[in-house]
């Protein structure tokens, strides 16, 4: 399919989302026969209290996302504020509209990256104010959410983590292959299915429908070098580097000159505090500064002229 739901990598922060990995099931016994979703969900939805549980039918796990308020716009306002300063239009923010916006934007996002060929959640059921969705599971067996592979990765040591870092590589690129985006391409939305193939998750908001393709897909790769660049910058800078330009020798060459404009731009943002009172936001942005700033001067291409702020 040519998606052309235009690209959306939301807002570059990497709080840990309510759906970022799977919660405790919730009660309920299996059901005999074949499974009423629409009716399940009208049934279930105005008795769950949270905007997104797990519950188990018949044999399957699926999940409840229900119409939750607007979010906040301070959070965005302050992201225009460091765009404008950096002159960067992939951090143009993105605002989840929330309510039943973010749930009719998540439903169509997934039948419209389900259709291109990619490994997201299947839309079951579906009403203005809530929507069900199936489990990336099978047979009984979990997802694994990417973060949780990182971290396990890194206590092996520096080469498990850049394997494992590199299969969320390759996953993003394989969503750009097929002409798509995602929407936080964080590696708390990335998960690990049980045979091996990783799956997308979180499509609440849709940045295609203000930014262009290149745009969007350049966030993509900011956001998920945001998300893991505390763990790199720590254990492999350069074999996680060699990766990043290998995968990327794919992109098209605009992503590749917005990647190589936001290295420019955000090059001070490695001098930033290194004190955790900073926040941890904070240390994840110094430390993808960093590498960008490593990556392309090893590499020969940043800085052939001044840039003025």
């Amino acid at each position: 399919m040519t998606v052309t739901s235009r690209p959306g990598a939301a807002r570059l922060q990497s709080r840990k989302g309510v759906a970022s990995a799977p919660a405790p099931l919730e009660g309920e016994a299996p059901l005999p026969g074949p499974v009423d979703y629409a009716g399940f969900l009208q049934v279930t939805l105005p008795q769950q209290d949270k905007p997104v549980a797990s519950h188990r039918l018949g044999d399957e796990r699926v999940w409840l996302k229900k119409a939750g308020p607007r979010h906040g716009m301070a959070r965005y306002r302050a992201m225009a504020l460091l765009a404008a300063l950096f002159r960067l239009e992939v951090l143009k923010p993105v605002p989840n509209p929330g309510g039943e916006a973010a749930i009719a934007i998540e439903a169509r996002r997934l039948r419209q990256l389900a259709e291109a060929g990619l490994r997201v959640p299947q839309v079951l059921a579906q009403q203005s104010d809530g929507l069900l969705i199936s489990d990336l599971g099978e047979s009984g067996r979990n997802t694994v959410v990417l973060l949780e592979r990182l971290e396990q990765a890194a206590a092996a040591g520096p080469a498990a983590l850049v394997a494992a870092w590199r299969e969320g590589l390759d996953a993003i690129a394989f969503v750009h292959a097929q002409g798509c985006y995602l929407s936080q391409a964080f590696d708390r939305n990335l998960v690990v299915c049980p045979d091996g193939v990783i799956g997308y998750i979180d499509f609440e908001d849709d940045p295609g429908e203000t930014l262009g393709l290149d745009e969007c897909q350049t966030r993509d790769w900011l956001s998920y070098l945001h998300s893991t660049a505390m763990l790199l910058h720590a254990a492999a800078p350069q074999q996680a580097g060699a990766h990043w330009h290998a995968v990327l020798a794919d992109a098209s060459d605009a992503v590749r000159e917005r990647l190589l404009q936001a290295a420019r731009h955000m090059r001070w943002l490695r001098r930033l505090p290194k004190s955790r009172r900073w926040g941890r936001d904070t240390q994840r942005v110094r430390a993808a500064a960093s590498l960008l700033a490593r990556w392309y001067s090893l590499n020969g291409q940043i800085f052939a002229a001044p840039t003025r702020y």
